[in-house]
């Protein structure tokens, strides 16, 4: 079973807290709020998708990585490859 499964209602949980901090967003640009309230609730929104980034990722090194389970180099090496990829992505 996939780590995301196992923890899918603490994952989701953060991403419906994740999208109201975006709707806060939309609403204090709409209310013309000062740019500093904006950037405030902008930095925590980022705050709150690297920690479920974070999360996600310590779940993938523990599940396809690091797992003792995990006999074959070849799944070991697949599950790196994947990470490796992601983190050029997010890291651009």
């Amino acid at each position: 079973m996939s780590h995301t499964i196992r923890g899918k209602k603490k994952l989701l949980a953060r991403v419906r807290r994740i999208r109201g901090q975006m709707e806060g967003i939309e609403r204090t640009l709409e209310a013309e709020k000062p740019c500093a309230d904006v950037l405030h609730q902008i930095a925590a929104a980022r705050g709150a998708l690297t920690g479920l980034m974070r999360e996600v990722m310590e779940g993938h090194i523990q599940s396809h990585i690091a797992d003792p389970a995990i006999t074959s180099d070849s799944e070991r090496e697949q599950g790196a490859a994947e990470l490796i990829s992601i983190l050029r992505a997010y890291l651009k």
